[in-house]
C-alpha cells in the first residue's frame, strides 16, 4: 500500500471517529436535554398543585411514566415513631394498604429510609431485605424495584419507588440517578404540601373548637338562667320540689326572651321579716346557693350552701341538694332533722363532692331561731342596739361526707331589728393580686361600719368592698350574701329583694 493510500485510509478513519464522536456527544446532549426537560415536566407537574393528596398523585403518575415503570409509590417516614406509611394508596385495595405501617428499616424502603442510600434490584424475591407485606395485601407481584430517598434539610422524610420496568428490562444506573433528581424537587414540593395540610387541619380543629366553644356558651348561659331560677325572687309560701324545677324552666325561658321576674315581696303580704340576697358565680354556674320561704303563718325557713365543686359538676349537685332541702322540708321538722334526712339522700348519690350548709327556721311571733351548721363559714348576728356578734355554735361536717351523721339543732334569741348575714367562703377567701385573702376579720370591721344600714343593700355593699379588696384579681370562687332580718315593718323603707 503506497503512502496515498495509507494516508486516505487514515484520513477515513479520523473523518468516521470525528463523526462517531460527534454522534455521541449529539446523543449525550439529546439525552442531557431529555431529562432536563423530563426534570423541567416533573418541577412542574409538582409546583401544579399545594394539596398533599393532589401532589402524591402526580408524583407517582409522573414518576411511572417517566421512568418507564408499571408502577410508583410515595411513603412517608412517620416523625414521631420512625416508621413508613402510605398516605396515598390507590386501587380497590388502597384501603388495606393505608392501614400499613412498615416498622424502622423494615423491607427495602425501610432500608433505604434508615441508610439515606439509593437501591436497585433486578429481582425484589431474592433480595434478603424484600419485605412481602405491602404486596401479599395488593396481590401484585413485585419484579424489579428502584428505590431513592427524598431528603429535605438532610432528613429523609419519605422514599419514592418504582415497579417493574416495562418490557421486563432491568432499571439501570441511569435510572437510579433520573429517579434522584425527580426525588429532589419532589422533597420541597412535599414538605410545602406536608405544611400546608397541617396548616389546614389546624384551621379546621380550631373552627371545630371555636363551634364548640361557642355552642358550650350558649348552653352555659342557658344552665346559668335555669339556675337563677332555682333561686328565691322573692318571699313566699313554700314551693313543692316539682313546681322548683318547674319555675327555674320558666324563669330561664322568660331569661332568654329578655323578661326579668318581679323582685318585690308578694304584694300585701305583711310578714313581719325579709331576706335579702346576692349570688354572683366565679363562673357560669356555680355550686353556691340559697332558699328561703315560709311556713305556715309565723316561721320563715332560710338556708346558704357551698358546694365543693365549681363549674357544672357544682350546679347540678346543687340542684339536687335544693330539691332535696325544699322537698323534704315540712311544717314542724326542725333544721338539724331536715339536713340529717337531705345528707342521706346525697350520701347514696356515691358523689365526691360535699356542700357546706347553715339553714334556720326563724318563728317570727318569739324571735326563737333554730338553726343547724353543716360546716358553714359562721354568720354574724347585727343586734338592733349596734352589736355585731358571731353566732357561734356546734359544727357538724358537711352535707354528702358521712352517710350517719346526725345534725344537731341550736337556738337563739332574736329582736325585732336585729338581722343575720350569712355568706360562703368566696367573700372571705377572695384574694387580691398579691395572694392576701379579705378574711373573716375584715368582714366584721365591715359589718360594724355598716350595722347602722338598711338590710336591702348589705349583700351588695358586703360583695363591692370584696372588689374593691380584689382590686381586679380574678375572682376564683363562687359569692354569696344572705341577710335575714326580724320585723321590717320597724323600717318601712327596706324592701326585702332579690340581687344576681
Amino acid at each position: 500500500m503506497d503512502a496515498t493510500t495509507i494516508a486516505l485510509a487514515i484520513a477515513a478513519a479520523a473523518g468516521i471517529g470525528g463523526w462517531l464522536w460527534s454522534e455521541r456527544r449529539r446523543r449525550a446532549s439529546e439525552r442531557e436535554l431529555k431529562r432536563t426537560m423530563q426534570l423541567f415536566e416533573v418541577s412542574l407537574d409538582m409546583n401544579a398543585t399545594i394539596r398533599k393528596q393532589d401532589l402524591l398523585e402526580r408524583i407517582m403518575e409522573t414518576s411511572a411514566r417517566i421512568m418507564h415503570a408499571e408502577a410508583s409509590s410515595v411513603i412517608l417516614v412517620d416523625p414521631e415513631t420512625g416508621e413508613l406509611y402510605f398516605e396515598l394508596a390507590t386501587g380497590s385495595k388502597g384501603d388495606e394498604v393505608r392501614e400499613i405501617r412498615l416498622k424502622q428499616g423494615e423491607g427495602i424502603a425501610g432500608w433505604v429510609a434508615d441508610n439515606g442510600k439509593p437501591v436497585k434490584i433486578d429481582d425484589a424475591a431474592l433480595d434478603e431485605r424484600w419485605s412481602s407485606k405491602v404486596a401479599s395485601r395488593v396481590d401484585y407481584p413485585t419484579r424489579s424495584l428502584l428505590c431513592v430517598p427524598i431528603f429535605s434539610k438532610g432528613t429523609v422524610i419519605g422514599v419514592l419507588q418504582v415497579l417493574n420496568k416495562r418490557g421486563g428490562r432491568a432499571f439501570t444506573e441511569r435510572d437510579v440517578k433520573l429517579l434522584e433528581s425527580i426525588a429532589a424537587p419532589t422533597a420541597v414540593s412535599l414538605e410545602n404540601a406536608m405544611l400546608y395540610d397541617a396548616l389546614e387541619k389546624s384551621m379546621k380543629a380550631l373552627k371545630q373548637t371555636v363551634a364548640a366553644k361557642e355552642r358550650m356558651e350558649s348552653e352555659l348561659r342557658i344552665a346559668q338562667r335555669i339556675q337563677m331560677g332555682f333561686l328565691p325572687t322573692k318571699l313566699s309560701r313554700q314551693r313543692t320540689a316539682a313546681a322548683l324545677w318547674q319555675e327555674a324552666g320558666d324563669r330561664g325561658a322568660a331569661a332568654e326572651a329578655g323578661v326579668g321576674g318581679d323582685a318585690r315581696p308578694e304584694a300585701a303580704d305583711r310578714f313581719p321579716a325579709g331576706v335579702h340576697a346576692l349570688l354572683r358565680p366565679a363562673r357560669e354556674v356555680g355550686g353556691d346557693f340559697y332558699d328561703y320561704f315560709r311556713i305556715g303563718e309565723s316561721e320563715l325557713f332560710f338556708a346558704l350552701g357551698d358546694v365543693s365543686d365549681k363549674g357544672i359538676p357544682a350546679a347540678l349537685f346543687m340542684a339536687m341538694t335544693m330539691t332535696l332541702l325544699k322537698g323534704r322540708m315540712a311544717e314542724g321538722m326542725t333544721p338539724g332533722r331536715l339536713l340529717t334526712v337531705v345528707n342521706r339522700e346525697l350520701y347514696k348519690d356515691d358523689s365526691t363532692m360535699f356542700a357546706t350548709i347553715f339553714c334556720g327556721v326563724l318563728d317570727v311571733a318569739t324571735g326563737t331561731l333554730t338553726f343547724s351548721d353543716g360546716g358553714h363559714c359562721t354568720p354574724y348576728v347585727l343586734r338592733r342596739d349596734g352589736a355585731v356578734e358571731p353566732l357561734a355554735g356546734r359544727k357538724n361536717v358537711p352535707l354528702g361526707v358521712m352517710d350517719d351523721t346526725a345534725y344537731a339543732d341550736q337556738e337563739t334569741a332574736l329582736a325585732a331589728g336585729d338581722r343575720i348575714v350569712l355568706y360562703t367562703d368566696g367573700i372571705t377567701e377572695a384574694e387580691d393580686e398579691s395572694g392576701r385573702q379579705y378574711g373573716s376579720g375584715r368582714l366584721r370591721e365591715l359589718l360594724v361600719r355598716l350595722r347602722g344600714e338598711p338590710g336591702a343593700g348589705l349583700p351588695e355593699t358586703v360583695v363591692a368592698d370584696v372588689d374593691a379588696f380584689a382590686a381586679g384579681a380574678l375572682q376564683s370562687d363562687d359569692i354569696a350574701v344572705m341577710v335575714v332580718e326580724l320585723d321590717i315593718r320597724k323600717n318601712p323603707s327596706s324592701r326585702p329583694d332579690f340581687v344576681v
